[in-house]
């Protein structure tokens, strides 16, 4: 069974960090695009970051550039988002998304719609 699991959520207060991952099971995540996605209470889920296979070439939502990392570690068959100078704003339930595509040069930061497997999501809180 394929599947992806997030994980690294929590509560932290603003300006913390938090690193949260994307583990595969049942495949491996190697040629595979992953993005992060994220949604709020009472807003529509948006693309955070993504990450094509080789070169780990990234794409992110411009308004996030700076303080969120997506890397990946395909020996772990995990991708992670580093998150830093977390705002209130930023608290929402995040997801992590992939599709198969070993040869793309770019990835779809907002269009979901191109991911074919998805997590349950991990919360992220950014509270005093």
């Amino acid at each position: 069974q394929l599947q992806l699991v997030e994980s690294g959520g929590g509560l932290v207060q603003p300006g913390g960090s938090l690193r949260l991952s994307c583990a595969a099971s049942g495949f491996s995540l190697s040629s595979y695009v992953v993005g992060w996605f994220r949604q709020a209470p009472g807003k529509e889920r948006e693309g955070v970051a993504c990450i094509i296979y080789s070169p780990g070439r990234t794409n992110y939502d411009d308004s996030l550039k700076g303080r969120f990392t997506i890397s990946r570690d395909n020996t772990k068959n995990t991708v992670y988002l580093q998150m830093s100078g977390l705002k209130p704003e930023d608290t929402a339930v995040y997801y992590c998304a992939a599709y198969w595509d070993p040869l793309t040069i770019s990835c779809p930061v907002r269009d979901e719609g191109r991911y074919d497997y998805r997590g349950q999501g991990t919360q992220v809180t950014v509270s005093s």
